[in-house]
């Protein structure tokens, strides 16, 4: 896994919804070789641990990451308080990423509130391939629909409340577009009731698909056993490291 560690600009932030801030970070060394699914792991002021965010955007050309996170303490209230101009302290890109496959001719991308950001990326790889399925608590938090179909892609909102789109669950239009046919793949990030639910519709109906986990994690190297979950491979049951093995595993390694 090549990272790199430095100190970059932010050249643009944006708050994007309550509580939910848009950053984009001249690195052009992470711009290069940034794939879809890794994550950036972020030091702000006195906090001993850094903090994990998903990258939601990757231009090699302009030598820029994006990340869109959401406050969720302390250390997430800290980052949100920095500005245009301001230096941040990442350590860069983490994690196995997402399949990129050209062969694949319809893939389905799905992110469940917060685990939307780093579908975007996906959803630039595949453009017109792609149906984006977004799910999120209310109408005053749903983010990113207009850069998903900036993309290319096809895209599905889903609101708990019914405030927005379809009232309900991400898993109904899966369930409708694979019983349908044609979906190559599988692609998903979000609560973990969420991607079990995800995994379990692939497997009834013989669809790839890759989940990314989210979990807490203190080195995001694979040096601590902080974020360790249970997985399956060749038959054979072992503890992997979502920071570095992950974030991203096919769904029928994970053992829930």
């Amino acid at each position: 896994m090549k990272y790199t560690q430095g100190k970059y600009i932010i050249a643009e932030k944006t708050a994007i919804a309550r509580n939910i801030y848009s950053f984009t970070i001249s690195c052009p060394e992470v711009a290069q070789i940034a794939v879809p699914g890794q994550f950036v792991h972020i030091r702000i002021g006195s906090f001993t641990l850094r903090r994990p965010i998903s990258i939601c955007g990757i231009d090699p050309v302009k030598g820029t990451l994006r990340i869109v996170f959401e406050i969720r303490g302390e250390g997430t209230s800290a980052i949100a308080n920095l500005n245009k101009g301001d230096v941040i302290d990442m350590l860069a890109p983490l994690g196995h990423g997402f399949t990129v496959n050209p062969d694949f001719k319809k893939v389905i991308l799905i992110g469940g509130g917060i685990g939307t950001p780093p579908m975007l990326p996906l959803a630039k790889a595949y453009g017109e391939k792609a149906v984006a399925i977004s799910g999120f608590r209310n109408a005053s938090a749903v983010i990113l629909q207009e850069d998903f179909a900036a993309a290319g892609a096809e895209t599905i909102l889903c609101t708990d409340d019914g405030s927005a789109g379809i009232h309900g669950f991400v898993t109904q239009p899966l369930e409708e577009l694979v019983k349908n046919g044609g979906v190559d793949a599988v692609f998903a990030c979000g609560p973990t009731p969420m991607l079990k639910r995800i995994t379990e519709i692939c497997k009834e109906n013989s669809v790839y698909c890759e989940i990314s986990l989210e979990e807490r994690m203190a080195c995001g190297i694979g040096a601590c056993l902080g974020c360790a979950c249970k997985t399956k491979r060749n038959d054979e049951e072992y503890f992997a490291h979502v920071c570095k093995d992950g974030p991203v595993f096919k769904a029928e390694e994970v053992l829930w």
